[in-house]
């Protein structure tokens, strides 16, 4: 089972927003949708350019420097001009209401996503 680190809590982060946090020297990337909270590595995979600084469409994060866009649920690449993958993590939100807070487990998914 994962470690889970908190990061931030659920208020700050709104609907079609994206936030940079640290999991443990690790720079990702929350964004929040409509279907949850989603965290991938902060860095695209096209150019090292933190994908933090992007945009929410969705459920994809859109890179701000040429478009590539990622699954927020795999981390998959939709399209040029990254073709490859950004690692995935695994979110929790452990709490109530606005006390609720998001943890982003310590490791990025086993099968590299």
């Amino acid at each position: 089972m994962p470690d889970f680190v908190p990061t931030i809590s659920l208020a700050e982060l709104a609907v079609g927003q994206v936030r940079a946090v640290d999991v443990r020297g690790t720079a990702v990337a929350l964004a929040r949708t409509s279907d949850g909270v989603f965290a991938l590595k902060d860095q695209c995979s096209h150019q090292d350019v933190a994908l933090s600084e992007g945009d929410v469409v969705d459920c994809s994060l859109e890179c701000w420097l040429h478009g590539s866009a990622f699954d927020l649920r795999t981390g998959e690449p939709l399209g040029p001009p990254a073709v490859t993958p950004v690692p995935t993590f695994e979110v929790r939100i452990i709490g109530e209401a606005d006390a609720a807070m998001i943890h982003v487990a310590a490791t990025s998914h086993p099968d590299g996503s």
